[in-house]
C-alpha cells in the first residue's frame, strides 16, 4: 500500500505545511513560563518542570486527508503512465477521513508548462470501498501530470446534518447559525465568480432571518441553483494534495491505428520459367499494393526486416534445415557480404527507392513501420567485426537462436553482457539512420531476450532525438516482461488477444488491459501474424476471420492483420501453429484483386470497419469499454462512449458490439444493457424507455431497451455493431 506524502493543506484559505506547522498557543494565565528561580507548588524540594518539546510533524507519511494507492501510477511514479491527445484516462484513488463529516476527492490534471488543465470530480465506486474514480482528458502531446485532492466537503457536511435534525425539531436555530458560517466562508472566497459570491451572501443572511420558518430558509440553501454552484465550486476545508505523477502524452500512432503487414518481396514477385524459382518483388512493384491497403483502411503498413539475409544454415520451405539454390531464406536471418541492419536487401532496390516508397505511403495516409531485429545471420559483418557481441559456447562456437524445441540454426542471438556500450551505440545509429529515411514506427522483433535496461535507456534517448518515434514490442511471453517492457517505454505491444477466443476468455482479458493494465500496457490486437495461425481459424472457418477482426477493430484502438487474412488462409503446417508454406521462407505472391472480384475476400468487411474506426471516436479509446452481461456462453456484449466536441455543442459517441464467439452455430441470448454506461440522456429515449439503436454492419434499425434480445448467425452476420441514436 503506497500512501504519499502530506505537501500541504489547506483549512478556510490558510496554508499549512508539514515543515512548518504552528506550535500550540500557550495560555500565559493558566501556564506561566518555567523559571528555575520560582518555588513550585510542593516546595523547595520538587523537580524543576520539564522543557516543553516541540512537536515535529515534518516527515510524515499521511496528510490531514490520507490518499492512497494513487493510478494511474507506474513503478511509483519513477516511469510516467501514458496517454493520448483527447484519450480519457481513469485516475483512481483510496481516499478516506475520520468521523464522519462529508468527504470530497477531485483529480487535477496539469499541463507540460505546469498549469492546471482540468479539475474534475471523483466519484466513489461502491459504498465502503473509500475508492474513488474520475476521468480527465489532456488535449496535447507532452510531459504532463496529475494530482488528486482530497478535501472536507462543509456545504455537505452542513446539508445532510441540518436535513437529519430539522426532520426531528433538533437544534434547529444552531444548525441555521452553523449554515451561515459556511455560505459566508463561500461567499468570502475571492476565485469565485462575483455573481456566486454575492448569491451565497444573500443566502447567509435569509439563513439569519428568524421571522421566515426553518424549513424554508434551509429549503433555500438547499436548492437546485445553490446545488448546481457548490457540484460545480465546492466549499473545502482540509485541502490535501497527492504527490504529482507523471503522464507521457504520445502522438495518436503511439496508441491509435490499423496495421498492415506484408512482405515486399512477395509484393511483385514472379515465377521465373528458366529456373523455376522467383524473382523478388522490389520496392516499386511493393508499392503498387500500398493503395489497396490505405483503401482498406490501415494507418500502418508494416515489412518484416528488408536487410540483406544470410546464406549459412539458412531455412527451406516449411522452415526445412536445407534450402535450395532458389530459396530466399527469412528476413529475420539478418547480415551478408551485402551489409547488416544499415542496408537494404540488393533484390528490394536502393535507398533511393526505399526513400520513394515512404513517400509514396505518406501520400496515401500510410505510415511506413519498419522491424528492428536485434539479431544477426552468421554471415553478419558484425560476427567477425564484433564476436563479443555475441555468446560463445563451451565449445568456442556461437550459440545459434533457441526456444526449445524450436532451432534456429540460421540467428545468432546478441549478448548485451561483454560490451554493452558499444551495442548501445551501434543500435542506436541504426535507429537513427532510419529515421532519417522517414521511418518514426518500429516492430521490435523478440525484445524480452533483451535486459530491460537497455530498452530503457534506447527509448528514452530515441525520444530526445524525436519525441514521435513509436515502438511496438513483439513479445508474446509472460505477463510481467510484457509489463515490464511497456513500464521500459514500447508505447504498444502484441498480445495474448491471439489466443482469447471464448466469450469467458475475452471478457476476462478486456478487463485486464481496460483496466488492471492501463496505466502503461497498449495491446495491439494483431488477428494473425507470419508465426500464427490458431486452430480458431483453421476449425471455425470464414465465420472465424470475420468474427476475430470485428471484435479486434472495435475493442482496441489498436489492431492488425497480416496479408492473406482476407484470403481466409487457413491451412496450418503440420504440427505447427503457423500457416503452410510460410511466407518467412518463401515468396508468397497473391491474386488481391480476383478474390474481392469473386467475392472471395474479406477485404470489403475490413473496409468498413476501419472506416467505422474513424468516424466514431469512442473506438480510440482503450479505458471507455464496458461489459454487458448476457445469458449465453458464447455471446459477448461491450460498448464504448465517449464525450465529443461537435460544431453544435458536445454529444455522446456510443457504439454496443455483439459478438457470436461460436462459427459453427447460430446463438441467441438476452443482453442486460447497463444504460448508465450508454449516458442515455432523457431526449435520447422515447416514452417506454427505449432508445433507437442502429446496426451499422447491415443497416437495420431497431429500439433498444435495458434488456434486448439478440440471434447471431455465424454464416450470416455474427457480430453486431451498433450505434446509439442521439436526439439533440
Amino acid at each position: 500500500m503506497t500512501c504519499f506524502t502530506m505537501d500541504r493543506w489547506t483549512d478556510y484559505g490558510v496554508g499549512v505545511t508539514s515543515k512548518s506547522m504552528p506550535k500550540p498557543p500557550r495560555d500565559s494565565a493558566s501556564a506561566p513560563e518555567p523559571s528555575s528561580s520560582a518555588p513550585s507548588a510542593a516546595g523547595a524540594s520538587a523537580a524543576p518542570a520539564a522543557a516543553v518539546e516541540p512537536v515535529d510533524l515534518s516527515g510524515l507519511v499521511y496528510g490531514r486527508i490520507p490518499i492512497e494507492n494513487v493510478s494511474p501510477s507506474v513503478l511509483g511514479g519513477r516511469r510516467p503512465a501514458t496517454a493520448l491527445p483527447g484519450e480519457d484516462i481513469r485516475i483512481a484513488a483510496t481516499v478516506y477521513r475520520e468521523g464522519h463529516d462529508a468527504l470530497g476527492v477531485t483529480a487535477v490534471l496539469r499541463d507540460p508548462q505546469g498549469r492546471e488543465h482540468q479539475r474534475t470530480a471523483m466519484s466513489l465506486n461502491a459504498p465502503g470501498t473509500d475508492r474513488y474514480e474520475g476521468w480527465v482528458r489532456p488535449d496535447a502531446e507532452g510531459e504532463w501530470s496529475f494530482t488528486v485532492e482530497g478535501w472536507g466537503d462543509l456545504y455537505e457536511t452542513w446539508r445532510h446534518a441540518a436535513e437529519i435534525k430539522l426532520g426531528v425539531g433538533q437544534d434547529v436555530e444552531l444548525m441555521m447559525d452553523e449554515g451561515v458560517v459556511v455560505f459566508e466562508r463561500a461567499a468570502s472566497e475571492a476565485e469565485r465568480p462575483e455573481s456566486q459570491r454575492r448569491l451565497l451572501g444573500e443566502i447567509a443572511e435569509q439563513l439569519k432571518d428568524r421571522s421566515i420558518p426553518a424549513s424554508q430558509r434551509f429549503a433555500r440553501a438547499a436548492d437546485r441553483s445553490v446545488l448546481e454552484i457548490v457540484a460545480a465550486s465546492p466549499i473545502r476545508s482540509l485541502v490535501t494534495s497527492s504527490e504529482p505523477l507523471p503522464l507521457r502524452v504520445e502522438r495518436d500512432a503511439a496508441g491509435r491505428g490499423a496495421w498492415y503487414e506484408f512482405f515486399p518481396r512477395s509484393e511483385g514477385a514472379v515465377r521465373d520459367e528458366t529456373t523455376g524459382g522467383f524473382r523478388s518483388g522490389t520496392f516499386r512493384t511493393a508499392a503498387e499494393r500500398l493503395p489497396a491497403v490505405a483503401d482498406m483502411g490501415f494507418d500502418v503498413l508494416y515489412m518484416p526486416p528488408i536487410h540483406p539475409i544470410g546464406h549459412a544454415h539458412r531455412k527451406g520451405p516449411n522452415n526445412t534445415l536445407h534450402a535450395g539454390p532458389n530459396d530466399p531464406g527469412s528476413p529475420w536471418a539478418i547480415g551478408s557480404e551485402d551489409g547488416g541492419h544499415d542496408a537494404i536487401h540488393p533484390d528490394l532496390g536502393t535507398f533511393e527507392d526505399f526513400d520513394d516508397f515512404v513517400a509514396r505511403a505518406r501520400e496515401l495516409g500510410l505510415e511506413v513501420a519498419l522491424d528492428l531485429a536485434l539479431q544477426a545471420s552468421p554471415d553478419h559483418p558484425w560476427v567477425q567485426q564484433h564476436p563479443e557481441w555475441f555468446t560463445t559456447r563451451a565449445d568456442g562456437t556461437i550459440a545459434y537462436a533457441e526456444n526449445p524445441p524450436k532451432k534456429y540454426q540460421d540467428i545468432y542471438p546478441i549478448n548485451f553482457d561483454n560490451d554493452p556500450e558499444g551495442l548501445c551505440r551501434e543500435v542506436l545509429r541504426i535507429v537513427q539512420l532510419w529515421i532519417s529515411h522517414g521511418v518514426r514506427i518500429f516492430r521490435v522483433d523478440n525484445p524480452h531476450t533483451k535486459p530491460l535496461w537497455f530498452w530503457e535507456w534506447l527509448l528514452d534517448r530515441v525520444r530526445k532525438i524525436d519525441d514521435g518515434v513509436v515502438f511496438l514490442a513483439e513479445a508474446f511471453t509472460r505477463p510481467a516482461m510484457m509489463q515490464g517492457l511497456a513500464k521500459a517505454g514500447f508505447q504498444q505491444s502484441y498480445s495474448y488477444f491471439t489466443w482469447r477466443n471464448a466469450k469467458w476468455e475475452l471478457e476476462e482479458y478486456l478487463e485486464e488491459v481496460t483496466r488492471e493494465t492501463a496505466a502503461q500496457y497498449r495491446p495491439n490486437f494483431f488477428v494473425n501474424t507470419p508465426d500464427i495461425l490458431t486452430s480458431y481459424f483453421v476449425e471455425g472457418g470464414r465465420p472465424a476471420f470475420k468474427i476475430r477482426a470485428a471484435i479486434a477493430a472495435t475493442a482496441s484502438p489498436l489492431w492488425g492483420m497480416y496479408a492473406g487474412y482476407e484470403l481466409y488462409e487457413n491451412v496450418q503446417r503440420p504440427g505447427a501453429e503457423e500457416s503452410i508454406d510460410s511466407e518467412k521462407f518463401e515468396y508468397r505472391p497473391r491474386d488481391f484483386k480476383d478474390a474481392e472480384v469473386r467475392g472471395d475476400s474479406l477485404a470489403p468487411y475490413v473496409r468498413r470497419l476501419n472506416q467505422l474506426r474513424h468516424e466514431h471516436p469512442a473506438l480510440g479509446d482503450l479505458q471507455n469499454l464496458t461489459l454487458h452481461p448476457t445469458d449465453d456462453d458464447a455471446i459477448l456484449c461491450f460498448s464504448k462512449t465517449k464525450t465529443v466536441q461537435g460544431p453544435d455543442g458536445e454529444h455522446e459517441d456510443t457504439l454496443i458490439v455483439v459478438a457470436n464467439t461460436d462459427p459453427h452455430s447460430v446463438r441467441t441470448a438476452n443482453i442486460e444493457l447497463d444504460l448508465e454506461a450508454l449516458r442515455l440522456a432523457p431526449q435520447d429515449r422515447a416514452d417506454d424507455g427505449t432508445f433507437a439503436a442502429d446496426e451499422l454492419l447491415t443497416g437495420e434499425s431497431w429500439s433498444w431497451g435495458d434488456r434486448v434480445w439478440v440471434r447471431l448467425d455465424p454464416f450470416y452476420e455474427p457480430v453486431h455493431i451498433v450505434s446509439v441514436r442521439r436526439r439533440r
